[in-house]
C-alpha cells in the first residue's frame, strides 16, 4: 500500500473493523478455490500482495504450488514530503520487507518480479504494465491482482492490466480488495458481492499472515516524529487485514 494522495474515500474516517465483523453477509459467500499450478499475484506497491492474499501465498506455498510475485512499482511515494529517507531508500526498504514476509509466510522460494513503474504513475504507464505482465500470466493457474474499484488509482490501473494480461494468455483470474476495508460499508452497494469468494484461514496461516505483515515497519510504523513520517497502515486499518479470511472477486 502505499499513500492516498488526495482520495478523498481514503482520506476519511474509515470503517470500525467491528462493523465488519458484526456483518451477517459473511455467511452467503461461496468458499474460493485455490488452484493447483502455477500462481502469479500482482501488487501495485510491496505490502498489497500481503495484506489482501498474504493467507492464499502462504496456503499455496504449503501446497508446493509454483509462486510468482510482481510488484508494479517500489512504493517509494508512501511518504512524498518525508525528510527520512529519500525515495531511492525507502524503495529498497520496502523490496527487504517483502522479502522478509514472504519469509513469514512460508513462501521465500517465490519468484519476485519488481517493474518499477513510478509510483502514483501507474495508470499513466498501464499498457506497459500489461505488456510486462503478459509472460508473466502465461499458464497461470491463477493470477490474483488488486480489485478494479478499490479506490485507489495505481491498485485500479494495476487491477485492469493483470486482468487484461490475464485474458491474453487465457489464464484465470481473481481481484483482492485492500483499500476497499477503509471506505466501504458491509453491504456497500458499490461492492459486487455477488462476485464475492471468501478464502478462510487456519490459525496457523493467521499467525503467519500477521507475522509478515509485521514486516512492513516502512508502513506500520512512523518514519519519524514528524507529521508527515506517519505511519500508513495504523493498527486500525491493519485490523481489516488479518482477519481468519480473505475475501477475492472472480
Amino acid at each position: 500500500m502505499t499513500g492516498p494522495g488526495d482520495a478523498d474515500p481514503i482520506q476519511a474516517p474509515g470503517t470500525d473493523e467491528a462493523l465488519w465483523r458484526a456483518w451477517d453477509g459473511w455467511a452467503e459467500l461461496p468458499e474460493a478455490a485455490l488452484p493447483r499450478g502455477p500462481v502469479v499475484v500482482v501488487a501495485a506497491h510491496p505490502d498489497d500482495e500481503v495484506l489482501g492474499a498474504g493467507g492464499a501465498l502462504a496456503l499455496l506455498a504449503a501446497a508446493g504450488q509454483p509462486l510468482t510475485v510482481v510488484t508494479v512499482t517500489d512504493g517509494e511515494g508512501s511518504h512524498p514530503r518525508t525528510r527520512v529517507l529519500r525515495p531511492p531508500a525507502l524503495a529498497a526498504r520496502r523490496a527487504v520487507e517483502l522479502r522478509a514476509a514472504l519469509a513469514r509466510l512460508g513462501a521465500s522460494a517465490a519468484r519476485t518480479v519488481r517493474l518499477r513503474v513510478p509510483d502514483t504513475a501507474v495508470a499513466a504507464h498501464e499498457d506497459e504494465v500489461r505488456r510486462a505482465l503478459v509472460p508473466l500470466t502465461a499458464g497461470a493457474a491463477l493470477v490474483l491482482a488488486p480489485w478494479t474499484g478499490d479506490v485507489h488509482a495505481d491498485h485500479e490501473a494495476t487491477g485492469r492490466a493483470a486482468r487484461a494480461a490475464a485474458r491474453e494468455t487465457g489464464a484465470p483470474s481473481a481481484a483482492y480488495p485492500v483499500w476497499m476495508w477503509h471506505w466501504a460499508r458491509p453491504g456497500d452497494p458499490r461492492v459486487p458481492w455477488h462476485r464475492a469468494t471468501r478464502l478462510d484461514l487456519p490459525a496457523d496461516v493467521r499467525a503467519r499472515k500477521r507475522e509478515a505483515v509485521a514486516c512492513f515497519r516502512s508502513q506500520i510504523a512512523p518514519l519519524g516524529p514528524a507529521p508527515e513520517d506517519a505511519a500508513i497502515l495504523p493498527p486500525a486499518e491493519l485490523a481489516h487485514h488479518v482477519r481468519d479470511f480473505e475475501v477475492w472477486f472472480a
